[in-house]
């Protein structure tokens, strides 16, 4: 008479479970890391406008980063932009002639990144990223 094996055996129940052990651990901090980027794009596209005003104010004055370097500048260049309010992942936004400099909420490691306009070549604005606090590519999905 045949005995038939049915079901799984324990070793073979214990391999499945150390390796979706071995998998959690590897995927939930790099899910994380890519959950703070994600914000951290939303972060970024809500300074767009502000972005696509400063170089509207530096093609209106030929160019001249002293003419566009404040808030005010800006504004009364384009009309009556501003920098959005910090709000969601946002604790601070804030425009100097160094340029934007966005701060995350502790939800989003508590980064910093300066956006930087750059018009040496004439004819558009090239814009770069910085990051600071700490921070890296990884966590902002910015800069290197």
């Amino acid at each position: 008479m045949k005995n038939l094996q049915k079901g799984f055996t324990l070793i073979e129940l214990m391999i499945v479970v150390a390796i979706i052990g071995i998998l959690a651990a590897i995927a939930i901090p790099q899910y994380q890391d890519y959950i703070t980027r994600a914000k951290w794009q939303d972060n970024l596209s809500r300074v767009q406008a502000f972005k696509t005003a400063i170089a509207e104010c530096l093609q209106n004055n030929a160019g001249t980063m002293a003419e566009c370097d404040t808030t005010d500048e800006v504004r009364s260049s384009t009309g009556a932009l501003t920098l959005p309010a910090a709000s969601g992942n946002i604790a601070s936004l804030a425009y100097d002639a160094a340029g934007i400099l966005i701060t995350g909420t502790a939800g989003v490691g508590s980064c910093t990144v300066l956006v930087t306009p750059d018009n040496s070549s004439g004819s558009s604005v090239a814009w770069s990223y910085t990051n600071g606090g700490g921070c890296n590519k990884s966590k902002t999905g910015v800069g290197t």
